[in-house]
Parts: C-alpha cells; structure tokens; sequence
C-alpha cells in the first residue's frame, strides 16, 4: 500500500476576528480572503455578532479565557507565518490578545482597527482605545485604519478627531509605536481613492484607486487579511501593500449585492472571471 506524501504547507495566519453571519465581514471575511491570498487561515473567535448587510444588531463577546485556549492550542501545533486582528470584542479579549502575541515577537501583526461597522455601530469603547495604543499598537507591523479610524485613533481627545491631517496622524500613531501605518482613503473627499503607507521615515509609498460607486461590506477586512496574507508570503512590506491593494480592488470591483444593504467583496473574483483580464485595474 503507498503513503500519500503530503502537499506543502500553504503560509498560516492566525486570525483573531468576529463571526459575521453575512459572510461579508469579519472572520468569514478574513478567510476566504487568505484563502484567496493563497494562505491557510487559522481562526480565534473573539466575539458573535447579529448583522446583516446594512449594520450590527448586536455582538455576543467571547470570554477572553476561551479566546486565548483557542489561540494557544493552534499556537502549540502550528507555526505561523503572520497574525491578522480584527474585532476583538472586549477590553479582556485585547489584553489576552496581546499577551499572546508578545510570545511571538518575529511573527509579522497586522492591525484592523475596527472602531465601528459601516453604519456607525461602534465596536471600540474608549476604553478599549487606550488599551489598544498601550498594549497593542507597540507590536503592530503594519496598522490599516481608514481616515476616520486613523484620527479617531491618534487624536488625544475626542473634540481634536475632525482637525488632525492624517499624515500627523499616522506620525503620532508610529510614536506610540507601530513599525507602519496604512491610511486607506475612502471616507476622504478626493476623486481616487488615495491609501498611503507611513514609516518613521515619513511616506513610504502611496497609491491611487479609482473610486468604485456604492458601499461595501468588509473591505478593510479584506485589505487587512490579503496584507498578512502576502507578508505571510515573504513580501516585502512595500510589494506586499501593493499586492493587497490591487487584490482589495479586484474583489470590490467585481463585489455583489445579495441583501438589502452594502455591497460584498467577491474574494474569489479570480474564479469566476471569464477572462482573467476582466477585472483587472485599466
């Protein structure tokens, strides 16, 4: 009788996210994107959630106990290759959260600081806020806030959050001690969509995108998790920001509507096209 060999092992990320039923978001999210990237996703529930595709109803947070016997039984098995954060459902879950990545300081961490759903439903007290700069945000690799998350995130009182630049956001952000910041621009009054990397050196690289009509549901996630998936790869940190844009672009370009809210990201865009030019960016 012959043994079957086994197949190489495809990049582990670890996932530390919510559930969202719609598939659209969250952990759901996060997989089939890292799927896509080429990646195998290992996942650490933190929080359920009631949503549909127009907004959040109510979230169920995990007992941080639980979430980290979750991490560290995948943990004492598996290697991993990157850490991917989501919602992480309480001030206990992030503390857990962060103890547990400290153990693995070489493993590259990208951070996606969910503050809120697209409707405004908030995920983040402020609370939790000062935790995240203090206990997390010192072993980020990469943070991926959008304009509004990124000023939210940097600003020192609430009532500063509408007049900070987002430049002298992400400065303050990296002082706190994130290795990098990529500001996506979507919320921003500009024609493309402009995300920007910043270093401590300043402006690593930015990138514009046609901006897509409509609204979509789990396009950070979905950044955030081909981001790790392609660090996850060995990329460097500029080629892998790029190759998360483009892949994010793709799937919302090619993103459907199947309720009565926000458009989905189609993470498997790659399969369904009928010429693989189609949904390439002109």
């Amino acid at each position: 009788m012959s043994i079957k060999q086994a197949s190489p092992t495809p990049p582990l990320v670890l996932v530390f996210s919510a559930s969202d039923p719609t598939g659209g978001a969250g952990m759901q999210a996060d997989i089939m994107t890292l799927s896509g990237m080429g990646c195998h996703a290992l996942s650490v529930i933190t929080a359920l959630t009631v949503q549909d595709t127009a907004g959040v109803e109510d979230v169920l947070c995990v007992d941080a106990d639980f979430v980290g016997e979750q991490a560290r039984a995948v943990l004492e098995d598996m290697p991993v290759a990157a850490f991917k954060l989501g919602v992480l459902g309480s001030g206990a879950n992030l503390a857990t959260i962060a103890e547990i990545i400290s153990d693995y300081p070489h493993v590259p961490v990208v951070l996606d600081p969910v503050l809120a759903s697209g409707r405004g439903d908030e995920f983040t007290s402020d609370e939790m806020l000062e935790l995240m700069r203090e206990l997390l945000l010192p072993q980020v690799t990469v943070l991926t806030p959008n304009s509004m998350e990124a000023r939210r995130l940097a600003a020192r009182h609430r009532e500063d959050v509408d007049d900070l630049p987002l430049a002298d956001c992400a400065r303050r952000l990296i002082d706190l001690g994130c290795e990098s910041v990529l500001v996506t621009g979507s919320h921003e009054q500009t024609p493309q969509v402009v995300n920007t990397l910043y270093g401590r050196e300043g402006v690593l690289c930015a990138d514009a995108w046609e901006r897509l009509p409509g609204s979509y549901h789990g396009s950070g996630c979905t950044l955030a998790s081909a981001l790790a998936a392609a660090l996850a790869h060995g990329l460097s940190l500029p080629d892998a920001t790029r190759e998360a844009q483009r892949y994010t672009w793709q799937t919302l370009a090619a993103g459907f509507r199947p309720g009565m809210g926000q458009y989905i990201p189609d993470r498997f865009f790659w399969a369904r096209a009928q010429n693989p030019d189609d949904t390439a960016q002109t």
